[in-house]
């Protein structure tokens, strides 16, 4: 194996998926604002098996801290609430009946930052993947050396691969950056 593209497009490849993961464990962060993504994570019991919540009731946002959720069977009310609480997103559901209305109340100083440091915990959990990605990418280099790639490729592919963790790692940091920005705005 004298070739490192694939160990590059590889590595970019799931790195870029780290990106994409980090993303959405962003969004899952709620910065004061009701978004339908806060209850991404939330499973219902729906006739014995557990279901996304996205998939049994629409869910909506019709003012900035109220949430809406319109089951599509009305005996599954009970269980979209089950499942809301059980998820310990620190929402409280309310029915009347025929919907569950939820209040988003507004964030204290001390819940800002401790999104904030939730929100740096994945930031790093994407960086440890990221530069994970790179120590095997180096050795899948070295092990492409040992078959006959030459020295000068070698390096250079590592240079290459180094490159490409800092500018992933910049982006992390610049997610990072807009979301303790949009928590800690009040």
């Amino acid at each position: 194996m004298t070739d490192v593209k694939p160990i590059l497009d590889h590595m970019q490849d799931h790195m870029q998926k780290a990106i994409t993961h980090l993303e959405a464990e962003l969004v899952k962060i709620r910065a004061g604002k009701a978004t339908p993504a806060m209850l991404d994570g939330v499973m219902v019991e729906y006739y014995g098996a557990m279901t996304p919540l996205n998939q049994v009731a629409n869910v909506n946002t019709p003012e900035a801290r109220t949430i809406i959720i319109q089951p599509w069977e009305k005996n599954l009310i009970k269980n979209i609430e089950k499942g809301i609480i059980d998820a310990n997103l620190g929402l409280t559901p309310a029915n009347d009946g025929q919907m569950i209305r939820i209040t988003v109340p507004p964030l204290s100083e001390e819940r800002r930052r401790d999104l904030v440091k939730r929100a740096k915990a994945e930031g790093e959990n994407a960086k440890v993947s990221i530069r994970n990605l790179r120590r095997d990418a180096n050795e899948n280099i070295k092990k492409a050396q040992k078959a006959g790639l030459p020295e000068d490729a070698a390096k250079e592919a590592e240079a290459r691969t180094q490159k490409t963790t800092d500018d992933f790692i910049v982006r992390v940091d610049k997610h990072l950056e807009a979301k303790e920005k949009e928590v800690m705005t009040v």
